[in-house]
């Protein structure tokens, strides 16, 4: 009995550290206006206000299996919330979520670069909702993909 007791006490030790797990950790809900380049993890609500097809494909070789054999989709969509917009790469079963008039939350979004400006995506780590409609307004003219950034070098002396 005596030799449970501290495997119980080193159990809720590692409890303590697995409650840091990013899986068990609070949503932090940020703004899109707060969105900066190179960043991921981010977690958002947002409307979507309109959506593109850009790329629809058919796979190369239909009689192999497995998912490179899988119709690819990829959609723009502008999304935003009352601070201002943002470009979403949309792909694949994303693409049927992010319809114009929807709200979604995006979980474990990231920041890409594309031609030097910001688009926001939901890789395989990361989550697509659809939930109830919200209540804000979108700002329409604070557009962050309109924003063009160039890489800059700094040498330090």
């Amino acid at each position: 009995m005596a030799a449970k007791a501290p495997s119980s006490e080193t159990q809720h030790q590692g409890g303590g550290s697995a409650g840091s797990k990013p899986g068990l950790r609070k949503p932090v809900f940020v703004k899109v206006d707060s969105l900066k380049p190179g960043t991921s993890g981010h977690t958002l609500v947002v409307k979507v206000l309109e959506s593109t097809t850009v790329l629809s494909k058919k796979p190369r070789n239909p009689t192999f299996r497995g998912a490179q054999n899988q119709n690819t989709r990829i959609a723009e969509c502008l999304i935003g919330d009352e601070t201002g917009t943002i470009l979403f790469t949309a792909r694949n079963d994303q693409v049927e979520m992010m319809k114009p008039g929807n709200t979604v939350i995006l979980r474990n979004a990231k920041i890409d670069m594309f031609k030097g400006s910001m688009r926001l995506a939901v890789d395989k780590w990361g989550r697509v909702e659809v939930t109830e409609p919200a209540e804000f307004v979108v700002k329409e003219e604070n557009n962050l993909s309109l924003v063009e950034y160039e890489l800059v070098n700094v040498e330090e002396s």
